[in-house]
């Protein structure tokens, strides 16, 4: 088993500039603050991948920081961790609020035209590709997306259609549908200008 020291900060520092014993001054870092970053992101409505991920961001964002001469040692390497995990955190939830109310206001403003030109997809020319890219994303996704936007159904009664535990989860789950449908659409920038239109008007 390799047992890794304590490094003092100055020495990190020193390492992560220079290279030397990178490997080590990493683990040390991992060691040393995980635990607590971890801790923030879990009782800040985060999951333990949250914090793997986030904390994997603030590490190298760290390193970067380092190499640039950017980090002064003003505070503490752990305070100055906290801090980036922190804001980091900060601005991952409120990208999650802004991806969830945008969704949200797509569903209260979408009114009996908006519903009509969605089903006018049935009889456009891009409909039958359309139809095969939502296919692809597999029979549930295909299922909840056909069921909320030609079927009209809301979201209880497509739960009641479902297997899923609640309305949040289905809701969570149509949203995911949707960006795997719009990374998918990316590459095909004339129907994803059709279904935009279609959606949007």
């Amino acid at each position: 088993m390799h047992v890794v020291r304590k490094f003092p900060d100055a020495e990190i520092v020193s390492n992560l500039r220079t290279g030397d014993l990178m490997d080590d001054s990493i683990r040390s870092l991992y060691r040393d603050h995980f635990d607590k970053l971890t801790r923030y992101i879990l009782a800040n409505n985060g999951s333990q991948q949250d914090a793997e991920d986030i904390f994997q961001e603030t590490i190298v964002s760290f390193i970067e920081l380092v190499k640039k001469d950017k980090f002064r040692g003003e505070s503490s390497i752990g305070t100055f961790l906290y801090s980036m995990n922190r804001h980091a955190w900060l601005n991952e939830l409120k990208r999650k609020g802004r991806a969830l109310l945008r969704e949200e206001k797509f569903e209260m403003n979408m009114d009996r035209g908006e519903a009509d030109k969605l089903q006018q997809m049935a009889y456009g020319e891009e409909k039958q590709e359309i139809a095969r890219l939502v296919a692809s994303l597999g029979d549930t996704c295909k299922k909840i997306l056909l069921l909320f936007y030609y079927e009209e159904r809301t979201m209880k009664e497509i739960l009641d259609a479902t297997d899923y535990d609640n309305e949040q989860v289905v809701r969570n789950k149509k949203y995911k549908c949707l960006k795997q449908l719009e990374q998918m659409l990316n590459e095909k920038p004339e129907l994803k200008q059709t279904l935009k239109n279609l959606l949007h008007g």
